[in-house]
């Protein structure tokens, strides 16, 4: 009787050992992200193609240009990449940002519909 009770607790021993291995995680290479919005100035769902692409820099996981509210929601890892980056990235292709205006060149190669001045 001691012996099968002996080897009933170290069954449950090992058993209990192996499920708390699986608990462990390693929270330091997980990537942390901040989500941030910005104003882009736009008009149209051309303009929201371009800003969301010009926003998907290395570093950023989702951009989501709102052509009503004008407001692009940001999810990035900012030890990747900066708020400022992407705003020059943006800016670069016509849109501005509060921080970086569109050159006149570059807006005015923008089509007739992604004119918003």
């Amino acid at each position: 009787m001691k012996t099968q009770k002996f080897f009933l607790a170290v069954v449950l021993a090992v058993i209990f050992s192996a499920t708390s291995f699986a608990q462990v995680h390693d929270h330091s290479k997980m990537a942390a992200t901040k989500t941030e919005t910005i104003k882009v100035a736009g008009n149209c769902e051309s303009c929201k193609a371009r800003i969301e692409k010009a926003a998907k820099v290395d570093g950023v996981s989702k951009a989501i240009w709102n052509d009503k509210t004008k407001m692009l929601t940001l999810v990035y890892n900012p030890s990747k990449v900066k708020s400022d980056d992407v705003q020059k990235a943006i800016a670069a292709v016509g849109h501005d940002t509060p921080k970086f205006k569109a050159t006149e060149k570059v807006y005015n190669a923008l089509p007739g519909c992604c004119k918003y001045k």
